[in-house]
């Protein structure tokens, strides 16, 4: 087993917080963990993105070649597109659709889901909005981790370990809301698949 994720984001998105819930998964099932990641302008708004590597034998480079993501994670759908050309011609792109317009010249959202659309079966989530029936909208990282889940080839229930155990200090209600939302975002993804 082997697969190769691209998280990308923008800064204040949660991206890091997805990657350290999925290498904590992946490392508590026995697996190999490499991950590099570059943090945007240190700020919000700027660009964030992690190369994510799981295997069940040893790997050898952090990053991820061109063409052989196997999956893109992307919290902001020009970020997403940004990245196809590390995709795999098998790999998916599971994106949310809420826009983070951060530049003058952002394309028009038609073009940019043309573009996902040529992908092999895009799963496309309007992330904001689960998450604000989860009760919080700044859980729609766990709601995009949640559609994610189904190419991850991590267990969900191993998932919601890591994302109690990353979140349990902050108290029982935050560790059940970002359960919740994961959950939400894989029974969306599931219908999507």
């Amino acid at each position: 087993m082997q697969i190769n994720i691209i998280l990308a984001g923008v800064g204040g998105q949660g991206i890091l917080s997805i990657a350290a819930v999925i290498d904590h998964a992946a490392l508590q099932g026995g697996l190999t963990v490499r991950q590099a990641e570059v943090h945007g302008m240190s700020q919000r708004g700027g660009a964030v993105q992690s190369h994510l590597r799981i295997s069940d034998t040893e790997i050898y480079s952090d990053l991820i070649a061109g063409g052989t993501a196997d999956l893109i994670l992307s919290v902001e759908p020009l970020e997403a597109l940004r990245y196809l050309p590390w995709l795999a011609p098998h790999g998916r792109v599971v994106t949310a659709t809420e826009p983070f317009v951060n530049m003058a010249a952002y394309p028009a959202m038609d073009e940019i889901l043309a573009e996902l659309d040529r992908t092999n079966r895009p799963v496309l989530i309007n992330a904001a909005e689960l998450a604000r029936q989860t009760g919080n909208t700044r859980v729609s990282n766990m709601v995009m981790l949640g559609a994610a889940s189904p190419f991850i080839g991590i267990a969900s229930e191993e998932i919601e370990s890591s994302i109690e155990r990353l979140f349990q200090a902050k108290g029982a209600d935050i560790v059940a809301m970002n359960i919740r939302a994961f959950r939400k975002g894989e029974e969306v993804s599931q219908t999507q698949a």
